[in-house]
């Protein structure tokens, strides 16, 4: 860890990757109580915490991520055809604040890269794919291409992640507005009943939300999410609020911000859908977990499920091994 901590990030990142692949899943990983497994929108989770999409882009290292004890792994964000994503750098540390800056832009393989790697993988957790647009399909299509990598993805991932909240592809956030989701997720549900038909099987379809959002805004998608009967949201995605790193941060590594400063954000936006949503609609908690005592906030904020990523990022399975043992002890108490 210390001699990929001096590397570049996205090189120390495949290179970690391609280490735990190697090592071919040697580790012991943790056995939690069975009284942590959870059920949510229609899955059974052997504990309540995942790892967050875009650690794994095209599901190359599913089996040795899901050897470490992951109850699921979301991956992606893929999208339809392959593309190369924003020019590099575009993966920045920011050790002081324990966070990440990032400007990927939905670099991936496509999705028959992933799906195809899915058909390999002997995992047995929740596998989760995200889904996107490719950068250069113009807005008003967009809905094309969720609905080509829903149908594609469709028979190997046990639910499928809309991304229309992602702040590295231009224009993607206006998505998230009353319109964008009527015409995004109204596709795609659509299309997913054509294909639960067909297949006799329904894949649970979770939309993934911003932090930025203000009040109102949170009462109007969640409202809309559950009229439109999706079957659960992931809160939230990286903010583009960099205030918390100072004023001297540089303009030139603008991006979404993930880990510790994300945190208080990601709690409020939880509190504020749990309010909108129910007591029973599925939330993923997800930004800023980077110990125990954040998973346990995040849960008892209103999440059922958790993901971790900048968290595990800096700390590996250390934290994943904490999260479990202070979840078990709260079963305890």
């Amino acid at each position: 860890m210390p001699l990929l901590g001096r590397l570049d990030p996205e090189l120390a990142h495949r290179l970690a990757l391609d280490a735990m692949r190697l090592m071919g899943g040697t580790w012991a990983a943790p056995r939690p109580d069975p009284s942590l497994a959870v059920r949510c929108f229609g899955l059974t989770f052997a504990h309540p915490v995942g790892l967050a999409a875009g650690f794994d882009k095209n599901g190359d290292y599913l089996d040795a991520l899901g050897a470490l004890g992951f109850s699921h792994v979301e991956l992606g964000t893929v999208t339809p055809r392959p593309q190369p994503g924003n020019p590099k750098p575009r993966l920045f540390r920011v050790r002081a604040a324990a966070a990440l800056v990032n400007r990927m832009g939905f670099n991936n393989a496509g999705v028959d890269h992933l799906v195809a790697q899915l058909a390999r993988s002997h995992y047995r957790g929740v596998r989760g794919v995200s889904i996107g647009k490719n950068a250069d399909t113009p807005l008003e299509r967009a809905e094309d291409d969720y609905i080509d990598c829903l149908r594609r993805a469709y028979a190997c991932a046990d639910y499928i992640a809309v991304n229309v909240s992602s702040p590295n592809t231009a224009r993607l956030r206006e998505l998230q507005g009353p319109a964008g989701l009527e015409r995004i997720v109204g596709s795609l549900l659509a299309e997913r009943a054509r294909l639960a038909a067909a297949s006799g099987r329904t894949v649970p379809l979770l939309v993934k939300v911003a932090p930025d959002l203000d009040p109102a805004q949170v009462g109007v998608i969640g409202g809309q999410l559950r009229a439109l009967g999706v079957d659960g949201v992931i809160a939230t995605n990286t903010t583009t609020d960099l205030s918390g790193l100072g004023s001297g941060w540089p303009a030139d590594r603008r991006g979404g911000l993930s880990g510790a400063p994300l945190h208080g954000a990601s709690l409020t936006m939880i509190r504020r859908l749990r309010e909108t949503l129910g007591a029973d609609f599925p939330i993923i908690g997800v930004g800023g977990i980077m110990s125990a005592a954040d998973a346990v906030a995040t849960l008892e904020a209103g999440a059922n499920l958790i993901q971790i990523y900048t968290g595990f990022a800096y700390r590996g399975v250390d934290l994943l091994d904490e999260i479990l043992n202070a979840l078990e002890r709260r079963l305890g108490r």
